[in-house]
């Protein structure tokens, strides 16, 4: 790949229809709802330190066949650096400690992580773009967190005291958070693929050695069914489901593609409760309306400014907000 090809991304992306990213987004959001309860089912037979260095192993297999493949051009210095962020974020981070945490809670229970990481993004990606949503996408945000975080809690039967797993779980809400942002802005240089993918081989040396230890510590012994559970983390989970995740994220805008995420709980729930047997009841399918609700009305504020449809009708100040965007792709040479 030529220094020319490098720009293709940004181009190809700042040309995409807004809403084409929540439908990458989308897709990516349900290739990720599987992967507590996959996980819940992995764990029954394989350490959680297995399951979550393993699986990024694989992945890292997988995206270096594909980037030699296909001839793909060696990140900058700078861009290493940013990667070795992303990495940090979903290639160690979130799949360690959600592997420890769900040794001990149910998936329902652990659909609490995926219920904060949009706002969780969100908030990181203001920080990181200089981002400027209206009043009305914050109270949408706060209203879709708070609800999904209810809705996920309340499956047990209570809210209970936070132990150690929920810490865990917080941990990797603020690490798939910084990664899952500084990945999104980092695709329109490198492509939404090759970012994820060179982020995986970067974190594979240390991945690969705690795999090993952990085979040494403990022998994996696990069913067919786990191990196709474990397979389904490797393969879509850490990689193919990244695929469209940050190409959503990279199309933006961000804080909306973001807010596709609270739609993820409900899917969860629902998984576990085919695939796990975890009970639903009325007030899943309640729940799981609101949420879905608060997201869409989220995504429809950003939208409307996105698309220089202010709130208060005023095209002058849209077409401010357009010029100020920080999510719209530069083009070559900027």
């Amino acid at each position: 790949m030529t220094s020319d090809d490098s720009a293709t991304p940004r181009n190809d992306l700042a040309l995409l229809p807004a809403r084409s990213g929540l439908g990458w987004g989308f897709l990516g959001v349900l290739a990720f709802s599987f992967t507590v309860p996959f996980t819940r089912v992995a764990v029954e037979g394989l350490s959680p330190l297995f399951i979550g260095a393993g699986r990024a192993v694989v992945a890292a297999v997988l995206a270096a066949v594909c980037l030699a493949a296909t001839r793909q051009r060696r990140p900058s210095r700078h861009q290493w650096a940013r990667l070795l962020v992303v990495g940090g974020g979903v290639v160690v981070g979130f799949p360690l400690l959600t592997s420890f945490a769900l040794t001990s809670v149910p998936a329902s229970h652990g659909a609490v992580v995926i219920a904060m990481l949009p706002a969780a993004t969100a908030v990181t990606t203001v920080v990181r773009t200089g981002e400027r949503p209206p009043r009305a996408f914050w109270l949408a945000v706060l209203a879709g967190a708070v609800a999904a975080l209810v809705f996920a809690s309340v499956q047990d039967g209570a809210l209970e005291p936070p132990g150690w797993a929920d810490l865990l779980l917080v941990g990797a809400v603020l690490s798939a958070a910084v990664g899952y942002a500084e990945g999104g802005l980092l695709s329109r240089e490198l492509g939404a693929w090759q970012t994820v993918s060179w982020a995986l081989v970067g974190g594979a040396p240390l991945m690969l050695a705690l795999t090993l230890v952990a085979v040494r510590r403990d022998p994996p012994q696990a069913t067919p069914t786990e191990w196709a559970a474990f397979a389904y983390l490797g393969g879509v989970s850490m990689f193919l489901g990244f695929f469209a995740w940050y190409r959503g994220l990279a199309v933006g805008p961000m804080s909306s593609v973001s807010q596709v995420q609270l739609v993820q709980s409900v899917l969860t729930l629902t998984w576990a409760g085919l695939l796990l047997g975890e009970r639903l009841t009325v007030a899943t399918l309640v729940g799981g309306l609101v949420v879905i609700g608060c997201a869409a009305g989220a995504v429809r504020v950003r939208l409307a400014v996105a698309d220089g449809d202010p709130a208060d009708g005023d095209p002058a100040e849209g077409d401010q907000i357009r010029s100020r965007r920080p999510d719209r792709c530069p083009g070559p040479g900027r």
